[in-house]
């Protein structure tokens, strides 16, 4: 049996919310477009690249914010030492490269499971609360807005590449 990528629902946040809850708000949205750019999609048309010369496949975009989402939250706000998500072997852009649309469910899944594992690490946490990077201060406000714009730019991507596999179009 093939898998098909599921429906995905989208939830509106609040358009009045305190800033929290607007933060959070819009990135579940975007996390829930871009699983909504692959629904009904099987794993091979997830992994087709479809903007030649470019590399970008559905796939490839949910692997690499899988990545995104793990580096972001719970590398580096929440200060976990874990394995890199994909082969260091294949490249800084294995995520991108090293698609196989026989694992498409697994990374799907991934991706779902990144999301809940930063929403559990950020639960309790402050806007403000802060980490160390490269020497850079860095704040979970300034996590949640860099995640905003990360999802916002790929989408857009999603959207080319979701009309050239099969004409859907839409926000």
């Amino acid at each position: 049996m093939t898998w098909t990528a599921p429906e995905a629902t989208r939830t509106p946040g609040s358009l009045v919310a305190g800033e929290r809850e607007t933060l959070t708000g819009f990135l579940n949205w975007f996390r829930s477009t871009l699983l909504q750019k692959c629904a009904g999609l099987t794993g091979e048309q997830l992994a087709e690249r479809t903007v030649p010369p470019s590399n970008l496949a559905l796939l490839g975009l949910v692997r690499h914010m899988a990545k995104v989402e793990r580096t972001w939250f719970r590398q580096r706000f929440a200060g976990q030492e874990l394995e890199p998500m994909y082969d260091p072997a294949k490249g800084k852009d294995a995520d991108f490269e090293d698609l196989d649309p026989a694992r498409a469910a697994e990374d799907y899944a991934r991706l779902v499971e990144e999301c809940r594992l930063a929403d559990e690490i950020v639960a309790g946490a402050s806007l403000d609360d802060t980490f160390t990077h490269n020497g850079e201060v860095y704040s979970l406000r300034l996590i949640h807005v860099h995640m905003i714009s990360e999802y916002a730019r790929h989408i857009g991507h999603a959207d080319l590449v979701r009309e050239r596999l099969d004409g859907v179009t839409g926000a």
